[in-house]
């Protein structure tokens, strides 16, 4: 979260948010076991050697795009105001994250229900909670005072990415819409409060 990725790092990210779409419409098309790697490096426009220069398995093709909620809301959350106490920027920027803002929101939302709903993808989804975990950690440390409790920011990280993770799993194995009663906004904000409602560092303001 220190400094702007590189333009070659942006390129990158690029291309493998593009592959992961382009997986996760197969996928959802075909099913998981029925998709070839080969398949989605020609559906990408790209080679296989260069599918495999960016995954190392079919299933890690859709990694980025179950990521992309998730990094928008640590991000988030890095740029909420100092003044906000932990608890309630952390709450505000998820809520804000679960929103679908436009049309290609709302589809990739549908297709994250898709991916979810697909076992041989839970290893992949929990990857990526664990990584968003550890990226959060960083984030809440940056933003307590010299001395914080590591535990309490650990629990805190640890609490906050759970609370994400179960409501878009509650969501996606529902028949709810992308806004509106049983949403993942919704959903996220009750997880949310329900999970850090006895940490500490909720109260911690920088």
């Amino acid at each position: 979260m220190t400094g702007r990725p590189t333009l070659n790092q942006r390129r990158r990210d690029a291309t493998r948010l593009e592959i992961a779409r382009t997986a996760a419409a197969l996928f959802a098309e075909r099913g998981v076991e029925a998709t070839t790697a080969e398949e989605i490096a020609l559906a990408s426009g790209i080679s296989l050697r260069t599918f495999y220069r960016y995954f190392s398995v079919k299933e890690d093709a859709v990694a980025p795009l179950l990521a992309a909620g998730g990094r928008r809301w640590v991000l988030l959350f890095a740029e909420s105001s100092a003044e906000l106490p932990v608890r309630e920027a952390l709450e505000r920027s998820a809520a804000e994250s679960l929103t679908p803002a436009d049309a290609a929101a709302v589809e990739a939302m549908h297709w994250t229900r898709d991916l979810l709903r697909d076992p041989r993808l839970a290893d992949v989804w929990q990857r990526v909670h664990a990584d968003s975990e550890e990226r959060l950690y960083g984030v809440i440390a940056a933003r307590c005072p010299q001395g914080a409790d590591k535990l309490e920011i650990r629990l805190a990280a640890a609490a906050a990415t759970t609370a994400i993770r179960v409501a878009l799993e509650e969501w996606a194995f529902s028949d709810a819409p992308t806004e509106g009663p049983g949403s993942p906004r919704e959903l996220g904000v009750r997880c949310m409060r329900e999970l850090t409602a006895g940490l500490r560092l909720w109260a911690v303001v920088s």
